[in-house]
Parts: C-alpha cells; structure tokens; sequence
C-alpha cells in the first residue's frame, strides 16, 4: 500500500517503555484516581464502601478486582451530571451516547481531558502512518457523538489538516476527495465502502485517489471486508476502537506496520478481561468481555467499567501496550448498527407508547449493499385498528431515528403475525446479516 512505516523516531518514549515501568506508572495513576472517584462521586463511595474497598487498598494491579464494576445503567441512575468529578463548572464540554428515550449516557470532560484526548487521537493517527501535514478528511459524525469531534481534534493535534465533512452526503464525499485530496479518511468502515461505490457508480476509480490511510472504527468489522477496502479503494485499513463512557475514539489503535489488532493506550486506560457472568479476571490470551479504568480522566473517570465487547487481550508487537483482538460479539443485547448503538429494549419502549400497536416485536436486520437495515416488524393490537396502526408504525420510524438516531422500516403486521415464543426469551432480534 502507500501509507509510510513508522519509525522509531516517530514514537513517543511511552510507546517504548519496558512492562515493569509501564505497570508502575500505572499503579501510581490507578491510585490517584481510585481516591479521586472516591473523595468527588457518590456513586463511587457508596459503591466502594457497599463493597468493604478503599483506595488505600490498592497495593498491586491486582488488587483492583477487589473494587466494584461499573456499568451503564449506573451512567443512567446518575444521569445527567451525577458521575462527574469535578465542579460542572470545570466541565469544558459534554457529550453523549444514545441511550433509552430521553435519557442518553453523558459524559463529560475538562479542557485537561479534552488536551489528553486529542494526543491519544494525534498517536493513533501516527501509529495509522499520519504525519503532521497530511490532509484528515473526517466523515465520522459530528455533534453528541464522539466520533467526528474526536478525530478532528486528535487530527489537529497532530498538525494535519482537517476537512470536517461529518456523515451522509456521499456524491459530496467524493466530489471533495477528488478537489481536496485528502491524505487520510477517518469513517466507518462500512460507510467506506458506500463512497466506493459512489466512486465507481461517477465513473472514477476509488483506489486512483488521493487517499493512502483510511482509519475505521465504530461498529465490528472483519479482515475480510479490510481486505476488500484495500483492494478496491487503493488504500491501508486500519482499525480504530474506542467508547464514549471511556473516552471516545481513540482508547486503542492498531499499527500501520503490523495490522494485527489495536493497540490499548495502557498509560491511559487500563484493561481487564472478566468472564461475563462471574465476574472472575481472565489471564491475557482468554476470551471474555473487556473492562476498561481510566487513569487519567478528569472529569468523569470510570472504574471498571464493562463495555460488554467480547474479545482476549494479546501480547504486545509493535509497541511496548498490549493488543485487542477482534470483537466477537457482545455479553448484552447491544446492536450496532452503522456505528449507532441500539437496544431492543429502547425500541420496546417506544412502541408501548402507541394504543394501537401490540407489545410484540422483532428487530430484522439485513445487508442493503454494504450497510446494515434494519426492519421493525410490530403488530396491530387488533383488526379494527389496522389503518390507525399504521399510521402510528410511521410515528414510531420517526420516533426511532429521532431518539437513536437510526433510520429503521417499521412494518405493521395483522394481529398474531410476530413470532412467539412459548418457552424462554423471546426472539427480539433476527440477525441476517451474515446470511445475504
């Protein structure tokens, strides 16, 4: 490909350390944190006192299994501003993740986070091959979402310079990657290959481009479509993993040189791998969910906070952190869906609101090209309310892209016609993705 090869030059000396000062510098960061949670968020004493832990009982890395979870309901009970840990005052900017109606997860960060943010961005995209100079074309969304405002800033920390497109628009996409040729594209990788097919539908070959580096992330993806982005837009696929509640873009990156997983920013975030319903630590290589703490977080710094992503922590390779393997799923009922997370139960909720639709539902998804759909099939409580519950089936499209954020097809079904289920859990969602 055309990206260039990092050297060692290139990299920050925490990039290169040994593992003993990596661990050290992240027990005396574990501490700070740990009683700064504690002395400035109720939600952390009561946790850790219900629990019989102090932060002085932190001798090791190890002790830290010691402490409670955190998870996203927790963000919800505290919404919107009850996780923070400093002053709202000291808070330079908020933003959040979609979450049940009305109530996203908030997050919030003072301008010392915003600055660590941004250099976490500036090393991923340095670890991608970007060099200041390069020209950042950013399709990630902007606004609540952390993903375009997080690689615009980390972009500008870097001294790139920055096209701040935002999502949608594809002609305009790709009008603007042939006038400004831009050195990197910052997208989701499934949105990458709508633009390369808006190429070759204007007759113009997507892989002749400017672009060299294109960095993905906010939604799985696997090898086989890196490979196919590769071949067919001329460019290097890399990954790119990152979480609100954590941070945003940016917790973790993979290395242009090897492609063989992100790299975990271990001076800022620390990992754990637990079995999903025990809770019980899993050495590295094991599969599991992965449980980020933050070490450097300012205004809302989270302890082990479960991300519910399956996957095994890897030695390291190409830099002195270890890797994260693939995502092989989820230990909740999460779907994301062009980068959007989705709930079954927001859906759910939503549709209670309608008298005319019965609480029975399923969520279908399928491939449209190579973007998810998704189909809400609801049903009419009874035959005489048919036409008025189709009416109300538009309402609830609306009501779903508008809280969510995900454009759906919501289609009305006769009474009787959604499948039950007489033993166990419903089947809320159908998932056909890997089957088209």
């Amino acid at each position: 490909m055309h990206a260039r090869q990092p050297q060692s030059g290139d990299l920050e000396p925490i990039e290169k350390v040994s593992r003993d000062e990596l661990q050290s510098l992240q027990l005396e960061r574990l501490r700070l944190t740990l009683s700064h949670v504690y002395n400035n968020v109720a939600h952390y004493k009561a946790a850790f006192d219900a629990k019989g832990v102090h932060p002085s009982d932190l001798h090791s890395l190890s002790d830290l299994a010691k402490f409670p979870f955190t998870s996203k309901n927790d963000l919800r009970a505290n919404y919107p501003f009850g996780m923070f840990a400093v002053p709202r005052e000291q808070v330079a900017r908020i933003h959040a993740s979609s979450g049940t109606t009305g109530k996203p997860t908030v997050v919030g960060y003072t301008k010392n986070d915003i600055e660590t943010w941004s250099q976490l961005v500036a090393r991923s995209i340095r670890a991608s091959g970007g060099r200041a100079g390069d020209i950042v074309h950013v399709a990630y969304g902007y606004g609540l979402f952390t993903g375009g405002l997080g690689a615009h800033y980390g972009a500008e920390k870097l001294g790139c310079t920055v096209i701040p497109m935002s999502g949608g628009q594809t002609e305009k996409q790709v009008q603007l990657i042939c006038d400004f040729k831009p050195d990197i594209i910052m997208v989701t990788p499934s949105y990458m290959l709508n633009i390369i097919e808006e190429f070759a539908r204007q007759g113009l070959d997507a892989a002749a481009s400017s672009l060299k580096i294109g960095i993905f992330g906010a939604e799985p993806w696997t090898d086989a479509m890196r490979a196919e982005i590769e071949q067919r837009g001329g460019l290097d696929a890399v990954d790119i993993y990152g979480l609100s509640e954590v941070m945003g873009p940016g917790v973790a990156n993979e290395c242009i040189e090897s492609k063989d997983g992100p790299v975990i920013w271990e001076d800022h975030f620390y990992p754990e791998i637990i079995h999903p319903e025990t809770g019980e630590v899993l050495p590295d290589g094991e599969l599991g969910e992965l449980v980020f703490t933050s070490l450097t977080k300012e205004a809302m710094p989270v302890i082990r906070y479960r991300t519910r992503d399956l996957t095994r922590l890897l030695p390291p390779t190409s830099r002195s952190m270890r890797r994260m393997g693939k995502i092989t799923g989820r230990s909740d009922d999460m779907l994301i869906i062009r980068g959007v997370n989705l709930f079954p139960s927001q859906v759910e909720e939503m549709l209670l609101q309608f008298s005319s639709l019965a609480p029975h539902y399923q969520l279908v998804l399928t491939r449209d090209g190579h973007l998810d759909a998704l189909e809400v099939l609801v049903e009419a409580r009874d035959e005489y309310v048919l036409d008025h519950a189709i009416q109300h089936g538009r309402a609830l499209e609306q009501q779903i892209k508008s809280y969510i954020g995900v454009t759906c097809r919501v289609t009305v079904l006769p009474v009787n016609s959604v499948e039950r289920t007489l033993i166990g859990k419903a089947r809320r969602v159908v998932d056909k993705r890997n089957l088209t």
